[in-house]
């Protein structure tokens, strides 16, 4: 009602402006004929016409109204250029003002809302370099202040930033205009203030602002490498340092590109994912299925089968796996890729030259223009006292120290209730271990809405994994040969005795080692980076799980296109990461898969939002399949079907979400998705039938009832 309201007594304002022609006083020759005027009230009541010409400019460049350049050469006239570029100053900052606020007030919320996600871009650069913006568009006079007035209000920009930056950005423009007007008789047109000199000396005068920055970069820059010595040429174009998957795809990318690049990697090529991570993982999942499917054939008319099976030669398999991805990921691909690979420790020395060593103790150094830092995480273990003794697995050392074992952990105690966690605690309860899970936390997969939480530790503990939240771990014991921990709920302490305990809880970047310190540049959990990847120096980059802020092998392949590029030709164009539709999934059975805002993430932004959600218990082939058990959630924008974020829980979750991710990326809706064909039987229609249910509760009723009736008297 607030905003009717002022609409309302802007629209009478404008429309009594029109009405009594008001705007045929605010030209030139209006000016000069009634200037005579003016002057003789001035000479009568000068402070009362200067307050009363004050109040006028203020309420004519708060409502846009044409004639501000008009009032602004009566200003030179009336009182003089002192007199007249003061009170032009602070009446058109003000006015101004008054604008940037109601245009904030009457349309900020409603199109941030609808074009958020588009806008983000601008919102950040605005909130880092709003003030240099908006100097640069006031020195420039030929641009609409209305218009910037307007579009400002929209930003994030804060109204005191706002208010001093115009008033000083505007003073050039106003004393130009000013001057103008005390030698008004010999104006005979608008367009003979500005001359084309001039406005080119305005135009220069606009991107000086941009040039500071530019030589402030350049300065920055100078001070950063002051203290090292830069060498006349170099051996490489890029040193990628890591071959997990963000060195491999930046090393791949600059090869592709006929840079010369080098590849070193200190241990396994491949990295987490290969070796300790995404593969082996998945390997071990599918067999521990099948053996709980097969002790389960009732579910699909079977027998039960009383099952006997070698652990070892499920971690085999798990480990042929490995080989048969290997070559992937191998020195010799990669080397006829055009990449040089080195085995062995990298070092940063200075911004230009890593040191490597190799396990011969050779040392070798590279010159290079730019490096990138993609050295990837690994677990974090708890300062759990006595944890030492009685020894622990990661998810990266599980692979080996189960390697020899005939038969899984009898007791397998597993600390942390992420991703990870989950999705080892089923494994190992579907081949037969008994599994404790304990995480501190109220629920598992946190991250996750409380339904998808809920319905993840329904599923854990159907299988057999007792799953004990808000448990705390105190400390691990050892008496003889029983090995136990120590958890407190509640107050109350209880220990729980195993065989084999997994550390689950994390990762962390690796950051030492690498002469980081010694560069000075900056790490808190991750190496701080800008958007374009860039450290405390341009020429040094980061990606993967090592910059964050996501942890996927998908993501960290999406910042190594950013990192390469820019690194090899950001002294030409330089591109921010995009991370608008980043997609994930934990691979516990059902799968859970989420792209964009859940509703936590959406409550917890003040995000509005809408929730549409299909069973997948109701779907033909989940049905057939015995799969049926999950959901299809989608949040949209409030009576649109724009998709702010999917999450899915159910078989194939991970593979249904693709759609979706699609779908986000190029703005297409619900209608879009409900308008494409899709397979039957399949899990994708999944996808289709959550997009007819939003289109049900979005039916025009209205509409409806008149064919309703149309139909009705069709039939006669």
């Amino acid at each position: 009602m607030k905003k009717v309201i002022i609409l309302t007594f802007i629209a009478l304002i404008i429309f009594t402006y029109v009405a009594l022609d008001l705007d045929n006083h605010l030209t030139l020759d209006g000016l000069k004929v009634g200037l005579g005027q003016f002057e003789t009230w001035r000479a009568t009541s000068p402070l009362l016409v200067g307050l009363a010409f004050f109040a006028s400019y203020i309420l004519v460049t708060a409502l846009s109204l044409p004639g501000a350049v008009i009032m602004t050469l009566a200003a030179g006239a009336l009182f003089g250029l002192f007199g007249g570029t003061l009170i032009v100053s602070f009446a058109s900052t003000i006015g101004g003002t008054l604008a940037f606020l109601t245009s904030r007030y009457l349309l900020r919320d409603l199109i941030q809302q609808r074009f958020g996600d588009r806008l983000k871009a601008i919102n950040d650069g605005v909130i880092r370099d709003g003030a240099l913006y908006l100097f640069t568009l006031r020195l420039v006079p030929v641009f609409p202040f209305f218009l910037v007035n307007f579009l400002m209000g929209l930003t994030p920009i804060s109204t005191r930033i706002y208010y001093v930056v115009s008033q000083l950005g505007m003073m050039a423009g106003t004393l130009v205009y000013v001057n103008a007007g005390t030698q008004l008789a010999k104006l005979k047109s608008l367009s003979g203030i500005l001359s084309p000199g001039l406005l080119l000396s305005f135009g220069l005068l606009g991107i000086f602002p941009l040039l500071a920055k530019q030589i402030m970069y350049f300065m920055q820059r100078r001070r950063v490498y002051a203290k090292w010595r830069r060498p006349r040429q170099f051996d490489r174009n890029l040193v990628v340092i890591g071959a997990g998957a963000a060195g491999l795809v930046t090393s791949y990318i600059a090869a592709a590109v006929k840079a010369k690049v080098t590849l070193i990697e200190a241990h396994k090529m491949g990295g987490d994912c290969l070796n300790y991570g995404c593969v082996p993982s998945k390997a071990i999942i599918k067999s521990a299925r099948i053996v709980h499917q097969m002790r389960h054939g009732e579910n699909y008319g079977l027998d039960n089968t009383i099952l006997t099976f070698s652990f070892r030669k499920v971690m085999s398999r798990v480990h042929e796996v490995i080989r048969t991805v290997e070559p992937h990921d191998s020195v010799e691909r990669y080397s006829k890729l055009g990449v040089e690979v080195f085995q062995g420790y990298a070092r940063i020395r200075d911004p230009w030259t890593v040191e490597v060593m190799h396990d011969s103790g050779s040392i070798k150094l590279l010159t290079t223009r730019s490096i990138v830092i993609a050295t990837g995480a690994q677990p974090f273990i708890p300062p759990l006292p006595g944890l030492d003794d009685v020894g622990y697995v990661t998810s990266d050392t599980l692979w080996e120290e189960f390697a020899k074992l005939e038969v899984p952990p009898a007791r397998f105690v597993v600390l942390g209730g992420g991703p990870i966690g989950c999705e080892l605690a089923q494994s190992f309860a579907h081949l037969g271990s008994q599994v404790t899970q304990i995480e501190k936390g109220s629920r598992i997969m946190a991250r996750e809405d409380e339904d998808v939480s809920a319905l993840a530790r329904d599923s854990l503990e159907r299988d057999g994994v007792l799953v004990l939240t808000g448990h705390t771990a105190l400390r691990c014991e050892r008496e003889g040969e029983r090995k136990l921990i120590v958890v407190e709920h509640d107050g109350v302490e209880q220990r729980i005795e195993f065989d084999a305990l997994l550390c689950a809880v994390g990762r962390v970047a690796r950051l030492s080692g690498y002469g980081l310190e010694d560069l000075g540049i900056e790490t808190t959990r991750t190496v701080v980076t800008n958007d374009y990847l860039e450290t405390l120096y341009p020429n040094i980059y980061a990606a993967g799980d090592v910059a964050g802020p996501y942890q996927f092998t998908h993501t960290a392949a999406h910042q190594a296109w950013y990192a390469a590029v820019n690194a090899l030709f950001g002294n030409v164009k330089k591109f921010k990461v995009d991370y608008s539709v980043v997609p994930w999934a934990t691979f516990i059975e059902p799968e859970v898969a989420r792209v964009g805002l859940n509703e936590q993430d959406a409550r917890k932004k003040g995000i509005a939002y809408e929730v549409t959600k299909f069973g997948i218990d109701d779907l033909d082939r989940a049905i057939a399949d015995g799969n049926a058990h999950g959901f299809v959630k989608v949040l949209t924008v409030p009576g649109k079907d724009k998709i702010l974020g999917v999450t899915i829980m159910g078989e194939h979750a991970g593979d249904l979400l693709a759609e979706f991710v699609l779908a986000m990326k190029h703005g297409l809706g619900l209608n879009k998705v409900l308008g494409t064909i899709h397979t039957y039987p399949t899990m994708a229609e999944a996808n289709k039938y959550v997009a007819g249910e939003w289109k049900r509760a979005h039916a025009p009723q209205r509409l409806l009832a008149l064919l309703e009736r149309y139909h009705s008297w069709m039939r006669g």
